[in-house]
């Protein structure tokens, strides 16, 4: 009992060593070489529309079988997406490369939603096309409220952590895995605020997977410089929130799908 004991304690310390490693190695890495982390990731999106439904928890059953009989072997849909970094800023959209060969009719999603963070100024910068209008956030950054757990795994070929966030207001169960050796606090879509770039994010148990499946380390030259001819509503945050509430308040009356006709 004693040596079962004592091998548990060594393994749990040897855990604890290799996550202190992964936290804390690559910022003296980075700052031995003293070269700047700039560069492109490509994220591969997958919807999956059966999931999606699962998890809105005011629909019946029957209602959420028929629309996983409607969608049949159509429930995923695959999009590509790309974010350009530096250490200090991220920019991040969707991308033109088609990652399904006739994007299955899914074309008309290709609105606007261009995402920008700046670490150094803490502040944000998004331009989101969402029910019809253009919206232009302003606001400093607020990133959300991550528990940091203690797994363990690669994504596009870079030792990543977990974390976990619970978004209160779409009802999402969100776990993230980033990777210190990329020390830049960015990520897709616009989920932020971790020790290390975040390369794949899970939304309610698959319904949503954003994976990073490549990863292009280059100094940028004009991908950072936004459009001098910006139209849309200027708006706080707050305000951009108030508008998903809105929107989600409104189906759940109609008693449809809350992802129709947002992004997800």
């Amino acid at each position: 009992m004693k040596s079962i004991f004592n091998r548990l304690v060594i393994s749990q310390l040897f855990r604890s060593i290799i996550v202190l490693f992964i936290l804390v190695g690559p910022f003296f890495i980075w700052k031995a070489n003293g070269q700047a982390t700039e560069g492109k990731i490509r994220y591969l999106m997958t919807h999956n529309w059966t999931k999606q439904m699962a998890a809105v928890e005011y629909l019946s059953k029957e209602q959420r079988d028929r629309v996983t009989y409607m969608w049949g072997n159509r429930a995923e849909w695959k999009e590509y997406s790309e974010m350009f970094f530096t250490p200090v800023r991220t920019r991040y959209q969707d991308s033109e490369e088609r990652a399904e060969p006739d994007d299955n009719g899914y074309s008309w999603r290709m609105d606007v939603y261009d995402i920008n963070r700046d670490f150094e100024k803490q502040t944000i910068y998004d331009r989101i096309q969402l029910l019809g209008k253009m919206y232009i956030i302003e606001d400093t950054l607020r990133p959300q409220q991550w528990k940091i757990l203690n797994d363990i795994k690669e994504v596009a070929g870079h030792i990543c952590m977990d974390a976990f966030w619970n978004d209160t207001l779409k009802q999402q169960k969100v776990t993230a895995w980033f990777a210190m050796d990329i020390p830049v606090s960015g990520g897709p879509e616009r989920f932020c605020g971790l020790p290390g770039m975040i390369l794949e994010v899970e939304i309610n148990d698959g319904a949503l997977l954003i994976t990073a499946d490549k990863i292009e380390m280059k100094t940028l030259t004009t991908e950072m410089v936004l459009p001098k001819k910006i139209k849309g509503k200027h708006i706080h945050e707050q305000d951009y929130f108030q508008v998903l509430k809105r929107h989600m308040d409104d189906r759940k009356k109609d008693e449809q799908p809350p992802f129709w006709g947002i992004r997800y």
